[in-house]
């Protein structure tokens, strides 16, 4: 759990500016971990930045719209992003002769971009905002009845196969935080793009975790495919290349 802790805190130096990476309609939580493949110009540059750095990067999202300009418009204007993303930390990395790369991330903070900075580089930066998880003071003597709640909910969904349940008895006697909990439920999730925003923007741990219990019970009304029932039948599921 302390290791956990260590890799999600950010350097003492972190001024709030950021390289940012978007992608449509993926979504990155603190706690979670996440592969990249590297293979255009302006996002080979932002790695060599990064790794000669802090090894920070923010995967940001595409916001609505960016589908009818590209990923770039033809007026040079970039796509629009949400607002929220999340502070990720390189924690490994593999090139190949050809130029490209693989990197596995790990999410650390929720933050909020406040400004995007004009840069005569190839890829996006901005200042942001960084956001802690709060754990209200009266919601102290709930939560771990909160906490077994979001399991209980959670088990609905993921297969009936002995060493995903075993994964699963193990997180609920962990001393894991609510907080990395809903964080990583609402990662491994296949909740729509607006849903995922929506539990990221969520500082208050509490309130997260029960629109995570919400959002949990609906998939069961709906009989909707359960985490895990990918190609590998774990838990957590395979993460998606990029």
């Amino acid at each position: 759990m302390a290791d956990l802790e260590q890799m999600t805190e950010l350097p003492p130096d972190f001024d709030g500016r950021v390289r940012l990476f978007p992608l449509p309609e993926l979504v990155v939580f603190p706690h979670a971990m996440q592969p990249l493949h590297i293979f255009e110009p302006r996002y080979r540059e932002l790695l060599e930045d990064a790794l000669a750095g802090d090894r920070l990067i923010a995967m940001a999202t595409l916001a609505p719209g960016w589908e009818k300009s590209g990923v770039e418009s033809v007026l040079g204007e970039p796509p629009p992003l949400e607002p929220h993303v999340c502070i990720c930390r390189i924690v490994s990395h593999t090139a190949s002769e050809d130029e490209l790369h693989n990197i596995l991330l790990i999410g650390m903070r929720r933050a909020v971009i406040i400004d995007e900075e004009e840069t005569a580089r190839p890829f996006r930066t901005a200042k942001v905002q960084v956001q802690s998880d709060i754990y209200p003071a009266d919601g102290t003597l709930q939560r771990a009845q909160l906490k077994r709640q979001l399991l209980d909910a959670f088990r609905e969904l993921i297969p009936n196969v002995a060493e995903v349940q075993k994964n699963l008895h193990e997180l609920m006697a962990s001393q894991m935080k609510l907080g990395a909990i809903t964080d990583i439920i609402g990662f491994t999730m296949h909740f729509e793009v607006a849903q995922k925003i929506a539990l990221l923007a969520e500082s208050d741990v509490d309130g997260r975790a029960r629109m995570l219990i919400k959002l949990l019970g609906e998939r069961v009304v709906e009989g909707q495919e359960s985490p895990g029932k990918g190609e590998d039948g774990g838990f957590p599921p395979a993460f998606s290349l990029n």
